[in-house]
């Protein structure tokens, strides 16, 4: 697999991602990557703020990928792929590294921003994950904000979806294009990106992670990928480290990626560098492609992926942001 990894050291207090792919600077336009580097920027500003006025590790996670989730240019939220019935499901989780409390949610489709759905699953109920329309009564009775589902039609993930089912595949197809073109048999796959996700450390050195997608393009039969699984998606110990992952979600159930990554700092006392690089290497290893975020207790980051491109942002606890798109 291509290698991409990038660590740095440091005051870093949260990053962000907005999904990894064949993200290639020839195939984007200058007023599209302008766009995309805008809103993962005011995403870092939105969680630093809350870290800035004391705010909670949490809140600073659920403001930033609120942005994210209200952009269409992000799978997640507001511009969620469709699936193959022409409907939006959405997945999302989030913990709390102090408590290792935890909430998810699957296949939701009328929720605003799932991430706060998540959240209420953790601090309103005694549960970790809740899907469908469960978790969308559970919604309406914890307050969290509940939208038409026209609300989440956009006509660039509608003629995404169209393209898919003209094609004919027989997989569905990922909205990052983690299945490869050539393993498809399908030529110039017009590549989809957006997972989203946030990790972050506040002042009281409490680190929280969280993520939210809309999940695979043409996908069937109720699919859930990693984003809304505890341990595989998202997770968050203060002894360690929190993570928020996007790539081919069914390698990073099966790779366990995100709690890995903390067992392999926690047992093995890797750092955050290394153990993200072993990590990512272990999804390559099984024919899985993607990325994650990670920031450890002592503001030391990682972001790894083994694909053309990941969209991802840092900022130190100085405001200092830096917002990265290509693999170099």
């Amino acid at each position: 697999m291509q290698k991409a990894p990038e660590a740095k050291t440091g005051d870093y207090v949260l990053v962000i991602h907005g999904g990894a792919g064949t993200i290639l600077k020839k195939n984007m336009t200058p007023e599209k990557e302008a766009a995309y580097r805008s809103a993962l920027e005011t995403s870092l500003k939105k969680g630093y703020d809350v870290l800035q006025a004391g705010g909670s590790s949490l809140d600073a996670v659920e403001a930033a990928i609120h942005v994210l989730e209200d952009n269409p240019l992000f799978n997640a939220g507001k511009g969620a792929v469709f699936t193959h019935d022409g409907r939006n499901e959405l997945d999302a989780s989030i913990m709390d590294g102090g408590t290792l409390a935890a909430g998810a949610v699957a296949g939701v489709r009328v929720i605003k921003n799932p991430i706060s759905l998540a959240r209420a699953v953790m601090e309103k109920s005694e549960h970790v994950m809740m899907a469908g329309r469960g978790a969308e009564e559970f919604a309406a009775q914890a307050g969290v904000e509940i939208v038409d589902t026209a609300y989440f039609r956009t006509q660039e993930r509608w003629d995404g979806l169209q393209k898919a089912l003209a094609e004919d595949s027989a997989k569905a197809k990922l909205d990052h294009s983690f299945i490869p073109s050539h393993k498809l048999g399908i030529q110039n796959i017009d590549n989809k990106f957006g997972t989203v996700g946030c990790v972050a450390l506040d002042k009281k050195g409490n680190l929280a992670a969280g993520t939210s997608t809309g999940g695979m393009t043409n996908k069937k039969f109720g699919r859930i990928g990693d984003s809304p699984v505890i341990g595989a998606g998202t997770y968050a110990n203060n002894s360690t480290v929190a993570v928020s992952c996007t790539g081919w979600g069914e390698f990073y159930i099966r790779n366990v990626v995100a709690h890995d990554l903390s067992a392999m700092m926690e047992y093995k006392g890797l750092s955050v560098e290394d153990a993200g690089k072993a990590v990512i290497k272990k999804v390559g290893d099984l024919g899985g492609d993607g990325g994650l975020i990670a920031l450890d207790k002592n503001g030391n980051i990682a972001m790894p992926f083994n694909t053309e491109g990941m969209y991802r942002g840092t900022v130190t606890k100085e405001g200092k942001i830096e917002v990265l798109i290509y693999k170099n």
